[in-house]
């Protein structure tokens, strides 16, 4: 097949009636929404809104931008999305090394284990660094604020968190093997995980949540 002929460009120009652009993503009291859309721009304008701050270091930001086009192009062929969900996760891990790799490389100086010196956390180490260490909680991610629901154990290697509210979700999938999954050729391939570009940007944030308000600070001065 000849490489112009992948996809039907004039996609983006047509309207979806009959058969419309359909992604899982959460809405406010319904973990399990739906979205529609019809039109490309619409779309565009949709996945342009998760985007991250501008005080995000560029190393990351841009990182985070080529999972939002792998979404875009998800509008001619769904299953970038999934191309996207793995680049999302690794611009993640990347955000989170950075802002946690010194403590890290600390806390395994004199590891005996020669995996930890050399190759730093994993990021489920990294995710249940933002919980335990970090301070995350559901109140202050603005995922779970605007749709209900917790995020913590999809965060955690143990599912264990004092909280029996939140029991019942235990067994979510933790982002980490999402990400193994998408990464090592899951036979499954399941369809796009619910609203995960924007969890991934809110958490992102952040862990840089002090240099937003920084940079927020000095903009208003």
């Amino acid at each position: 097949m000849e490489p112009g002929n992948f996809f039907d460009i004039t996609l983006f120009d047509r309207e979806r009636l009959d058969t419309p652009f359909v992604i899982p993503w959460p809405l406010p009291g319904n973990p399990a929404g739906l979205l529609e859309f019809h039109r490309y721009p619409d779309w565009h304008t949709f996945i342009s809104v998760v985007g991250l701050h501008e005080a995000i270091p560029h190393i990351v930001a841009s990182k985070f931008e080529r999972a939002q086009r792998l979404y875009l192009l998800a509008w001619i062929d769904m299953g970038l999305v999934k191309a996207g969900e793995l680049v999302a996760l690794s611009a993640l891990e990347l955000a989170l090394k950075d802002r946690y790799g010194a403590y890290f490389r600390e806390k395994y100086v004199n590891s005996k284990n020669k995996r930890l010196r050399e190759q730093g956390p994993s990021l489920s180490e990294l995710l249940e660094h933002l919980v335990r260490h970090d301070g995350l909680t559901d109140s202050q991610l603005p995922f779970t604020l605007r749709y209900g629901g917790s995020i913590i154990p999809a965060l955690l290697r143990s599912k264990a968190t004092g909280d029996p509210s939140i029991a019942q979700i235990a067994s979510r999938p933790m982002l980490s093997d999402i990400r193994n999954a998408l990464a090592h050729g899951d036979p499954f391939d399941s369809l796009p995980w619910s609203g995960l570009l924007e969890l991934v940007r809110d958490l992102i944030q952040y862990a840089y949540r002090t240099y937003l308000q920084e940079y927020d600070d000095a903009r208003r001065a």
